[in-house]
């Protein structure tokens, strides 16, 4: 239903045992009618869905990015994954975990910024047909961006002295994300000069400011992967803000609230919110609306991200979660202790351990928290988009928003 779904369907292909057995040497050498049924997610609540909003928008996102996948350059380098099975290098994890995994945990970006372009009545001077054109174009860009960033997270830490016979899976692995990461970030580039809105390319570049930003942010482990800060006091009431000029990272660490929304925007969140509000700059709107689409996307990016992160908490799964997610960030405020816990990671989040690590976040009152910040935020996203008016996109938005 997104790029990152149709990605995970041509990684099928590169990766025979991890997914299932497939001999054509190309994705170009199936038929139309074939590329249709692979493409389908399973019938699910959510994906249903995600199929009346496809309906509302006229476009079917979920084959949004087929003809950048089907090119020579992205089949080739996803073939080449095939080297990498059984090495359990974190490329491969990402291509299982993240681009395959959940319908749910697919979110879908760039539908919502197509349901929230037709949410309004476009003002501009072009022709209607060559507004949707921009629409579809920005929707797909900014799927196609988060992605790429994605598969560059994918990228393993191989010290030069520890370089050896052993780590050259790794460092074969290193190459093909960061290619396969630079392939969706430059077409999504050359997507973004085609609209040839200087305002638009400012929106976006700001959005890509705070994804690089991002992967500095507060402490890492050697791999990178985030680690929460340590529990501080505090009683101030935190007034969230989504202007990322003026987030201090000695303000928000160890502030569970403003630590994690932080984090979130950095990671992700800026970006659907940008896309929101390019959305209605191409629809030629006032700055008032932009801005309220901005934060419109940023609200419901932080409501599904923390929905996300409750539902890996709460899951009978032993699978690696976040260290710095919303749940663990509140067990820490109210259990500083588990901190101890925390520091197991100090050089590998892989050296924690994750099951004691859970069932003692499940003790606290995390899980509550974590809950009604996902109902706030699901709130704050709803009154938004009201405030746009009444029509269908906007009751297909809220759906959307209290399903997942």
């Amino acid at each position: 239903m997104s790029v990152s779904y149709a990605v995970s369907r041509v990684l099928r292909r590169a990766s025979p045992f991890l997914f299932q057995n497939r001999y054509e040497s190309t994705v170009a050498s199936l038929t139309k009618d074939e590329i249709l049924i692979l493409l389908r997610p399973p019938f699910t609540n959510w994906s249903n869905i995600i199929r009346d909003a496809e309906k509302v928008v006229g476009y079917p996102t979920s084959f949004m990015n087929l003809r950048c996948l089907l090119s020579d350059e992205f089949a080739n380098l996803a073939l080449y994954l095939r080297k990498l099975v059984g090495s359990n290098h974190l490329v491969m994890q990402t291509a299982k975990n993240v681009l395959y995994g959940d319908s749910k945990n697919l979110q879908p970006w760039g539908l919502m910024i197509l349901l929230l372009s037709k949410s309004v009545k476009s003002t501009s001077s072009l022709p209607a047909k060559k507004v949707e054109e921009q629409q579809r174009a920005l929707a797909e860009l900014t799927e196609m961006i988060r992605t790429g960033h994605m598969i560059h997270r994918g990228i393993v830490n191989v010290p030069f002295a520890k370089r050896s016979k052993n780590t050259e899976s790794a460092i074969f692995g290193n190459k093909i994300a960061l290619l396969l990461g630079d392939y969706l970030l430059v077409t999504a580039n050359g997507m973004l000069a085609g609209l040839r809105n200087s305002d638009v390319s400012y929106i976006i570049s700001t959005a890509l400011k705070d994804l690089s930003e991002g992967e500095f942010f507060g402490e890492r482990d050697e791999q990178n992967m985030p680690l929460p800060g340590k529990p501080k006091s505090t009683d101030e009431d935190y007034q969230i803000t989504f202007d990322t000029k003026s987030i201090s990272v000695d303000q928000v660490i160890g502030k569970p609230m403003r630590e994690w929304t932080a984090r979130t925007v950095f990671n992700g969140v800026s970006l659907l919110g940008r896309g929101c509000q390019a959305a209605m700059v191409l629809n030629k709107q006032s700055t008032e609306m932009q801005n309220y689409a901005y934060h419109f996307g940023c609200h419901v990016g932080l409501a599904w991200q923390a929905a996300t992160e409750l539902q890996q908490l709460t899951s009978d799964s032993k699978d690696q979660f976040c260290l710095a997610s919303a749940p663990v960030l509140f067990a820490l405020e109210g259990n500083p202790d588990l901190y101890e816990i925390i520091n197991q990671g100090k050089n590998d989040v892989k050296d924690v351990d994750y099951e004691d690590l859970k069932f003692n976040v499940l003790k606290t009152d995390a899980i509550v928290k974590t809950k009604k910040l996902y109902e706030d935020h699901a709130k704050k996203a709803t009154a938004y988009i009201e405030s746009m008016g009444e029509n269908e996109s906007v009751d297909m938005i809220k759906k959307l928003i209290n399903t997942f």
